[in-house]
C-alpha cells in the first residue's frame, strides 16, 4: 500500500504517462469513460446549444471508438502499476474514476485518519535528533522525509 507521500509521488508519474499517451486520457480518471455523443435533431436548439444524446455504436467513427478505448488503455496501465494487495481492493471497480476515488481514499484514510498521521508526523519532526555516527547527508534526508510527510498532510514547514 501506498504511504501518502507515495501515492502522491504516483499521482504525479500516472498523470504524466498517461497524458504522453493520449491528451484525453487524465480526463477519463477524473471525470470517468468518454461518452460518445451526437447532436439530437429531434429536439430544437436552445440558447444557442443543440442537445446531444448518446450515438449508436453502429454509427462510431474510427476517432469515437479510439476515444471509448481509453478507458481501456488507461485501466490497463493502472493495474499494471499496482501492487497485488493494492489491486485486490480495487478489481472489482467498474471505472477508472472509481479505482481513483479507492486509491485516494486508501492513502490519505478518513479525517481521523488523517488527524492521526498528522499527529505523529509532528511527533517526529519534534523529537528529530541527529544520531550519532549518522553522516549531514542522512540526517537531512530524515529530515526532509518529515518535512515532506508534513506538506502531503497539509503542514507547511
Amino acid at each position: 500500500m501506498f504511504s501518502r507521500e507515495e501515492f502522491d509521488d504516483w499521482k504525479i508519474r500516472m498523470h504524466a504517462h498517461l497524458a504522453a499517451q493520449d491528451d484525453d486520457m487524465w480526463d477519463v480518471i477524473t471525470d470517468g469513460p468518454m461518452r460518445i455523443l451526437k447532436a439530437n435533431t429531434a429536439v430544437a436548439i436552445t440558447d444557442g446549444e443543440r442537445h446531444r444524446i448518446e450515438k449508436p455504436r453502429e454509427e462510431w467513427t474510427a476517432e469515437d471508438k479510439r476515444k471509448a478505448n481509453l478507458e481501456n488503455v488507461a485501466k490497463d496501465i493502472l493495474y499494471k502499476t499496482l501492487e497485488k494487495i493494492t489491486f485486490s481492493k480495487i478489481k472489482m471497480c467498474r471505472t477508472t474514476k472509481e479505482i481513483c476515488e479507492i486509491l485516494i481514499q486508501l492513502c490519505e484514510g478518513n479525517e481521523q485518519t488523517k488527524e492521526n498521521k498528522f499527529s505523529v508526523a509532528v511527533q517526529k519532526f519534534d523529537n528529530i535528533k541527529m544520531k550519532t555516527r549518522v553522516s549531514m547527508t542522512e540526517y537531512d534526508e530524515r529530515v526532509s522525509g518529515i518535512i515532506n510527510e508534513l506538506n502531503a498532510l497539509g503542514k507547511v514547514y
